[in-house]
C-alpha cells in the first residue's frame, strides 16, 4: 500500500491503479490487504484484520436473573450452566416446531436463513458503512429475495404440482419461472453497476463478493434443508439432532476430560472432546434411526394434498425402513454369541451419517471460527446467551445438510413417480396420449397387461 499512496499523487488517467487515492488504499488495509511494493498481498500479515468497530455480539446478554443466580460460580462454570440452561431450552423449542407440522418447520428454516444472512451481512456493512457509500445493505436483501425467490419457486413447481395446476397464475409463474428469476437478478446486478462510485470500485467489488459467497453459504444450503424435509422427516430430524449431539458431548467431553489441542483456529477445542463426541454420536443417531423408523409420520415423505390443501405423511415404509434381518460378521458371533440381528436398513446409514456430523461437520464451525478471527469478534451477534448468533449455533448444520442432501441423492432416492406425473400433466393432450400408447404397449410386452387379442377375447 506504501507504493499506492506515493502514485496517488501523480498524473495520468483518473481510473488508473496509479491514481487510487488515499482513502481507497486505507479501505483496502481495513480488508486486511498489506502489499508490498511489488503489489503482492499478505493475508497473514498482523493488520490482516479489518479495523471494524466492535458489534453487540462482544457484549454480554446474558439473562439477569441467570446472572443472579449463578453469580458464586467461576467462570468456566457460570458458562457451563448459561450454555446448557440454554441448549435445554432450544431443544424442547425444536421438539414443539416438529410436533407443529411441515408448515412450521418450513418457516423456522427461513427464519434461520434470514437471521444468518443478517448477521453475515451486518459484519460487511460495518466496514462499508464508513465510506458512506450507497446500496450495499439494500442490495444485499434484494439478492436474498431474488435467490429466494427462485429456490422456493422451483420447490413449489416440484411437490405442489397439482395446486400449480389448479390456479391459472401460478401455471404462468411456474412455466416462466427461471426466466421471472433471472430477470430479478439482471434487475439487482444492473442497480449494483449503477452503484459505484469513482475510487471505491475495489471496495464495492469486495462487498459484492462478500454478498454472493454469504448466499450461496446459508440460501443455497437452507434449501437443502427444506429439500431434505420433503424426502421424509427422518431426513431432516436426524442429521439436526447429530449435529447438536456432536455439538453437546464434544463439549462435555472436553469439558471434562480435554487436555490435549485439537486446532488453533478454536484454541478450547480439544481432541478427547472430538473423539469422545464421535463415539457419542453414533451411538445416540444410531439409536435415534430405530425409534423414529418406527413410525410413518416421520419415515414417508412430506406431500401435497390437493383435496385437503394440507401435507400429508401417508405412505407404504420403503425398505430402508423395514426390519431386516442380518447375519453378523464371524468376528461378533463369537463375542456376543449372536448369529443374526434385526434392524431396520436406515440404522446403517445413520452411523454414516453421524461419522459425516462428528468428523467433518465440526469443519464447518472452525471455518466460523476462522471468519471470526479475521474480523476480532467473538461471535456473529449476541442472539442466543452464552451461545452467540444464529450462525454460531447453524454454522455446522449447513455443511450437513449438504452431505445428507448428496447422500440421498447418491445411495437413497430413485425416481419420484409424483414428478414425473406432475411433467405429463403439464404436457398437450396429445404428447399425454402418445406416452399413454407408448407405456401401454411397454407393459403388454413385460407381460403386466393382457395382450388385445386376450382383451378382446374377455
Amino acid at each position: 500500500m506504501t507504493e499506492l499512496r506515493k502514485r496517488g499523487g501523480g498524473g495520468g488517467d483518473p481510473d488508473s491503479t496509479e491514481n487510487i487515492s488515499d482513502k481507497e488504499a486505507d479501505g483496502d488495509d481495513r480488508l486486511g490487504l498489506q502489499c508490498d511494493t511489488e503489489g503482492e498481498c499478505d493475508g497473514d500479515s498482523k493488520a490482516d484484520t479489518p479495523d471494524v468497530p466492535l458489534s453487540t455480539a462482544d457484549t454480554d446478554n446474558t439473562p439477569q436473573y441467570l446472572n443472579k443466580a449463578l453469580a458464586g460460580l467461576p467462570p468456566r462454570w457460570k458458562n457451563y450452566w448459561i450454555r446448557g440452561v440454554l441448549s435445554l431450552a432450544m431443544i424442547s423449542g425444536f421438539f414443539l416446531i416438529i410436533y407443529m407440522g411441515p408448515v412450521a418447520l418450513i418457516l423456522i428454516v427461513m427464519t434461520v436463513q434470514i437471521k444468518c444472512f443478517q448477521e453475515i451481512i451486518t459484519i460487511g456493512y460495518r466496514v462499508y458503512h464508513s465510506y458512506e457509500l450507497p446500496w450495499f445493505r439494500t442490495l444485499s436483501w434484494y439478492f436474498l429475495i431474488c435467490v429466494n425467490y427462485f429456490f422456493y419457486g422451483e420447490t413449489v413447481a416440484d411437490y405442489f404440482g397439482a395446486l400449480v395446476q389448479r390456479e391459472e397464475p401460478l401455471q404462468f409463474l411456474a412455466r416462466y419461472h427461471r426466466f421471472i428469476s433471472f430477470a430479478l437478478y439482471l434487475a439487482g446486478f444492473c442497480m449494483f453497476v449503477l452503484s459505484l462510485v469513482k475510487k471505491h470500485y475495489r471496495l464495492q467489488f469486495y462487498m459484492f463478493a462478500w454478498t454472493h459467497v454469504t448466499l450461496l453459504i446459508v440460501v443455497t444450503q437452507s434449501h437443502l434443508v427444506i429439500q431434505n424435509l420433503f424426502e421424509g422427516k427422518i431426513w431432516f430430524i436426524v442429521p439436526i439432532s447429530i449435529v447438536i449431539c456432536n455439538d453437546i458431548m464434544a463439549y462435555l467431553f472436553g469439558f471434562f476430560f480435554g487436555r490435549t489441542p485439537l486446532i488453533k483456529l478454536s484454541p478450547k477445542k480439544t481432541w478427547e472432546g472430538f473423539i469422545g463426541g464421535y463415539f457419542a454420536t453414533v451411538v445416540f443417531g444410531f439409536i435415534l434411526a430405530h425409534l423414529l423408523s418406527q413410525f410413518q409420520y416421520f419415515v414417508c415423505p412430506v406431500g401435497f394434498n390437493s383435496e385437503t390443501n394440507g401435507f400429508t405423511v401417508e405412505c407404504e415404509p420403503s425398505d430402508i425402513f423395514v426390519m431386516q434381518e442380518y447375519t453378523l460378521p464371524a468376528v461378533l458371533q463369537n463375542a456376543l454369541s449372536w448369529k443374526t440381528v434385526n434392524m431396520y436398513p436406515f440404522q446403517i446409514h445413520s452411523i454414516f451419517l453421524s461419522s459425516f456430523g462428528s468428523l467433518i461437520g465440526p469443519f464447518g464451525g472452525f471455518f466460523a471460527s476462522g471468519f471470526k478471527r479475521a474480523f476480532k469478534i467473538k461471535d456473529f451477534a449476541n442472539t442466543i446467551p452464552g451461545h452467540g448468533g444464529i450462525m454460531d449455533r447453524f454454522d455446522c448444520q449447513y455443511l450437513m445438510a449438504t452431505f445428507t442432501h448428496v447422500y440421498i441423492a447418491s445411495f437413497i432416492r430413485g425416481p419420484n413417480p409424483s414428478k414425473v406425473l406432475q411433467q405429463l400433466l403439464m404436457l398437450q393432450p396429445v404428447q399425454q396420449l402418445g406416452i399413454y400408447h407408448t407405456l401401454h404397449s411397454h407393459l403388454r410386452e413385460r407381460g403386466m397387461l393382457p395382450s388385445a387379442a386376450a382383451a378382446q377375447a374377455e
